[in-house]
């Protein structure tokens, strides 16, 4: 089980530059393997990005009326529901290695 907790604690807590130290955490969480010269690239990016999320934080919006969509009063345009294709699924899995029931069957992945 991961421990997201560690890795939040340390973003919020970070509004200035990140160590190297909790780049390397969260390199970690992430199954990253950072080279020496991505350390410096990757800790200013994320610092910039953890700086911006910090001043979003501090925004006021005790008096923003929240929105359902960003352009108030237009509707999406939807076309009929209609079927424009005759069913190949048989002749796509012609090209496929293993098929039961009209599925493709796949090795397992997930343990």
């Amino acid at each position: 089980m991961y421990d997201f907790g560690r890795v939040f604690s340390v973003l919020h807590a970070a509004l200035m530059a990140l160590t190297r130290e909790q780049l390397a955490t969260i390199a970690t969480l992430a199954r990253l393997e950072l080279t020496p010269s991505e350390i410096p690239v990757y800790q200013e990016s994320l610092s910039r990005i953890l700086e911006f999320v910090g001043a979003l934080e501090r925004a006021d919006t005790a008096n923003v009326t929240p929105m359902a969509h960003p352009l108030p009063g237009l509707t999406q345009r939807l076309r009929a529901d209609v079927v424009t294709e005759v069913d190949c699924h048989e002749r796509y899995q012609l090209n496929a290695p293993l098929t039961a029931a009209g599925l493709y069957l796949v090795p397992k992945v997930i343990e």
